[in-house]
């Protein structure tokens, strides 16, 4: 049955009829419409008293009815072809409007989310003038042609990425060479898409962010900056960044119906490729955003585990991120379409009719439970090799700290130990181990302890990554002591510290003590390092890759694990 989209009901059976026998009309491939398709729209709008839109494929075929405007009846984004930035869909809408006005702004932003060939939008005239047993006499009164505009002939952000002709006569509309419009378009598409295209494999990112009620402004932005920075670590390029202040996250799509649509709209004009979210979101709204958006949408924790994925080298970190990735895959299953539901309950829908869904938990159960295993006995190795080093009465100190604070560097610049390091975030995942001499100055004996290089943390990490990491984590549980890395010269070093400290104080063991280090002093102001010295009193200043204040940090290191022999 020919469906008729937007808003249908009320209508009678016999509108219905006429609706559906749209679908059977069939237009020329060269022309926008003909006249008497347009008066045939105009006639049923005008006996329904309802705008009414017809999109037509380039064949000429009618695919799609709906009662309403372009913006009610639009085609979802996943339904439409995906030809990519340089090509138009290949379908076009024309749309009736009661009143003899040019289309508005919802229209044309319908026309832009769908990359429509072309909108004609038909106003009328002679409404509710109705023959004798029925038929409207309702006829065109005049047309407005629009279409999208390549980026080269928009001047701003603020100019509109389409043009609306002047009102033409439904004589001249007829005569429109629709061929000649769209593959000059197209043209001209292609030609910006060649020049503005460098690599065609990475993605394309929109950062949307969420400010709520339990948030400062500055936290706010702060997290902004740092899912920016996580989605260049990850490979992505941020086009833009778009923000909504809510008192709560809308329970279906995060942010309001409206900002949903500049997004959508956003990602049309911007050619993105994904949506990035500065937050968690639930299986439902992801699904919910993608069909509003026609693209990938991820959230916080997931651009965090790709990154786990790239940065990580050894068999342990892979096993690691593994894990993390399908403890965190497994409960968003449910609810991934029509492909991915249950059959049904009763006779013929268990053993072997089980659904994609089913059988695809179960293999990622089993996998979770074969990781785990491994992963408890890298846990039992790692302690193993512990209880060694504790044997010989060689104290232990774990570089703790936020991501990109510099540990790595620190411990390279110590110990001579040639950890890859990198201005990124999580450069660092599997724990390294190096001896570092301490020579004291009263006895002139020298003291050896053992420093360890961790991963770094973020404000609230992801629980798959706390639960997966635990065999790296214990690392810093189990340490004497413990070397806290600051980057000075972050803007938001406070709350990095509070980051930290907090989520040291939800490990199940308590570390040892702790010894400050304010890191990157040499790209500072004397003000902020004024204000660290009389807030942190008892903390070191350094600069790792420049070398300075290290002795300083040895001589504090070796007073720290005195205490804890």
């Amino acid at each position: 049955m020919d469906t008729i989209y937007g808003n249908p009901q009320g209508l009678k059976a016999s509108q219905i009829k006429q609706l559906q026998r749209l679908y059977h009309q069939r237009l020329p491939g060269d022309r926008l419409t003909t006249g008497e398709f347009a008066q045939r729209l105009a006639a049923i709008s005008t006996d329904i008293n309802q705008p009414v839109c017809a999109y037509i494929n380039r064949r000429g075929q009618v695919i799609r009815v709906g009662v309403g405007t372009p913006r009610q009846t639009q085609i979802p984004p996943l339904e439409l072809p995906r030809y990519g930035a340089e090509r138009l869909s290949g379908i076009r809408c024309i749309a009736t409007k009661l009143e003899p006005v040019p289309p508005k702004e919802s229209s044309l932003t319908a026309m832009v989310r769908q990359r429509l060939d072309a909108l004609v939008v038909l106003t009328l005239s002679g409404m509710g003038m109705v023959r004798r047993g029925g038929g409207a006499t309702g006829y065109v009164k005049e047309a407005y042609i629009a279409h999208l505009l390549p980026q080269s002939e928009t001047h701003n952000d603020d100019q509109p990425y389409w043009t609306v002709s002047e009102p033409l006569s439904l004589d001249d509309l007829s005569q429109q060479d629709f061929l000649e419009l769209v593959e000059g378009l197209e043209a001209e598409f292609e030609r910006e898409f060649i020049a503005q295209q460098v690599d065609i494999d990475h993605d394309r990112v929109l950062i949307v962010g969420l400010m709520t009620e339990d948030k400062s402004d500055q936290q706010f932005e702060d997290g902004l900056l740092e899912i920016a920075r996580l989605v260049d670590t990850a490979g992505g390029e941020v086009l833009q960044t778009t923000r909504q202040k809510r008192p709560r996250p809308h329970p279906q799509t995060v942010i309001g119906s409206g900002k949903v649509e500049e997004i959508a709209l956003q990602v049309q004009t911007l050619g993105a490729n994904l949506v990035v979210f500065d937050r968690d979101l639930s299986p439902a709204q992801v699904r919910n955003l993608e069909n509003q958006f026609g693209v990938r949408v991820v959230d916080r924790t997931e651009v965090i585990l790709d990154i786990f994925a790239q940065r990580a080298q050894s068999q342990a970190g892979k096993l690691q991120v593994e894990l993390a990735q399908l403890e965190y895959t497994l409960p968003r299953l449910t609810g991934r379409g029509q492909a991915m539901s249950r059959l049904g309950g009763g006779i013929g829908t268990r053993g072997p009719g089980e659904t994609k869904l089913e059988t695809e938990r179960r293999a990622i159960g089993r996998r979770i439970a074969r990781l785990q295993q491994q992963v408890n006995e890298l846990q039992a190795h790692r302690s193993r090799l512990r209880k060694q080093r504790q044997k010989q009465d060689v104290p232990s100190v774990a570089i703790v700290g936020y991501t990109n604070a510099g540990k790595s560097t620190l411990l390279n610049a110590l110990t001579s130990a040639e950890v890859y390091t990198a201005d990124q975030l999580f450069a660092t995942l599997d724990p390294t181990t190096r001896r570092l001499a301490i020579l004291d100055p009263d006895t002139g004996t020298t003291e050896t302890i053992l420093l360890t290089d961790t991963v770094g943390f973020i404000h609230e990490l992801p629980p798959s990554l706390v639960d997966a990491f635990r065999a790296t984590l214990e690392e810093v549980t189990e340490a004497d002591a413990l070397l806290h890395m600051v980057d000075i010269s972050h803007a938001a070093w406070e709350s990095q510290i509070q980051s930290v400290s907090t989520i040291l104080s939800e490990m199940s063991m308590t570390p040892g003590p702790a010894l400050i280090a304010f890191n990157k002093i040499d790209q500072v102001e004397i003000e902020v390092l004024d204000l660290a010295k009389e807030k942190y009193p008892q903390a070191v200043f350094i600069s790792a890759g420049q070398g300075f204040g290290l002795e300083t940090l040895k001589q504090k290191l070796a007073s720290l694990v005195k205490v804890t022999i």
